[in-house]
């Protein structure tokens, strides 16, 4: 008899291990779908951060500014919308004001006041709960130069509002940015950071 029962349980557990991969599907691909497939209206930023982490010979550092602004031009589907996020470069503060003037000036921020990635269209991965972890098609302004780049990002959806955020690495001389050596070389930034974008977008404007 506890023979038989095993065997009945043994049977039941390689049941639900077999099903196991559509339960995940349900689970996750049916949602992601339907998220991604509803219509998402127009918006605006109504807050916002874009910060970049730095290394310089003197150690690391974090560059930020909250003064952000964007759009995103609503389309039947994710897929289809469009838009930009925008931050204002010669508000970026590292802690430092000798720093800070420094970035300012490689950044030429008079001549390019803005740091800005625009969107031309987005691809769903898949879901973690409510959160779709995308992936954005567009091209970063940055110094006067513009560059394709997909951005791996995650994206809140609720009725009112879209919350995304997402993190790349970039080097600053793909964007003719120098001035990253001062004092004959002594002190010297290099030009890999990681950029971070963290905007909330408000529907129905």
């Amino acid at each position: 008899m506890a023979q038989s029962v095993l065997y009945l349980d043994s049977m039941r557990t390689l049941e639900l291990l077999r099903a196991f991969p559509v339960l995940v599907v349900l689970a996750t691909g049916p949602a992601a779908h339907l998220t991604a497939q509803r219509p998402i209206p127009d918006g605006h930023v109504t807050a916002g951060r874009l910060s970049y982490d730095g290394r310089a010979t003197l150690g690391s550092f974090t560059g930020t500014t909250d003064s952000m602004s964007g759009r995103l031009n609503g389309a039947a589907d994710l897929s289809r919308v469009s838009g930009y996020v925008a931050g204002r470069a010669g508000t970026l503060k590292t802690g430092n004001g000798k720093r800070d003037r420094d970035q300012w000036s490689s950044l030429e921020v008079d001549s390019f006041p803005f740091i800005r990635y625009d969107l031309d269209s987005t691809s769903v991965r898949s879901a973690l709960g409510d959160t779709l972890v995308v992936t954005l098609h567009g091209h970063f302004a940055i110094h006067g130069v513009r560059r394709a780049a997909e951005l791996s990002a995650k994206l809140l959806l609720t009725p009112t509002t879209a919350h995304l955020w997402t993190e790349t690495p970039l080097n600053l001389t793909d964007y003719r940015i120098g001035g990253l050596s001062k004092f004959f070389g002594a002190l010297k930034m290099k030009p890999d950071i990681i950029v971070h974008i963290d905007v909330t977008f408000l529907f129905g404007s």
